[in-house]
Parts: structure tokens; sequence; C-alpha cells
């Protein structure tokens, strides 16, 4: 009796592995405290492992973790892009201001 010690054949076995550890690390560290540095990795990272995921070429396990890391990075941006428009105006209207006392 000759056995091997191999695994058991299953259909993922041929996929591609998922990263949606990775990419939900990615988007919360976005949140807390990395910012663009992190989300927009994440939103992309995100983005292109979903779309292998509905493919068929990459582990389906991982779908739930890549939503959320996604979503994550995808709300890291919005806010930072918000923050920073915020910032300029409040820029903008301190030279207007200082100005208008001249």
């Amino acid at each position: 009796m000759d056995e091997t010690n191999t695994p058991p054949q299953t259909s993922h076995n041929n996929l591609e592995p998922h990263r949606g550890t990775l990419i939900l690390v990615l988007g919360i560290l976005s949140l807390v405290m990395c910012g663009f540095f992190t989300g927009i990795p994440a939103w992309i990272m995100g983005r292109n492992d979903l779309k292998k995921i509905k493919a068929g070429l990459m582990e389906p396990e991982g779908e739930g973790s890549t939503k959320g890391g996604m979503i994550c990075g995808i709300i890291c941006c919005i806010i930072s892009l918000l923050s920073i428009i915020g910032i300029v105006l409040l820029i903008l209207l301190g030279i207007g201001l200082e100005s208008a006392n001249i």
C-alpha cells in the first residue's frame, strides 16, 4: 500500500489565494493613522481582487474582508479629500480677511 500525503483535490486548489486580510489591514490603517498612503492601495487592490473573485480566478473566501478593506480605503480617501478641501478654503478665507483689514 503506497499512501501519499497529498491534500484532497478541491476546486479551489488552482485558484489564486485571496489577499482579503492584507486589504482589510490596509483599509483599517488608512482610517486610523496612515490616510492616503494605505487607503489608495486598499481601494485599488480591493477592486482588482473583487474582479478576480467574480471571474473565478481567486479564492472566494476572502470576498468579505476584501470588500471591508476596500470600503475602509474609500471612506478614508473621501474624508481626507474633504479635509484637504476644507483646509484650503480656510487658508483662502484667512488670506481674504487679512487683506480686507489692511
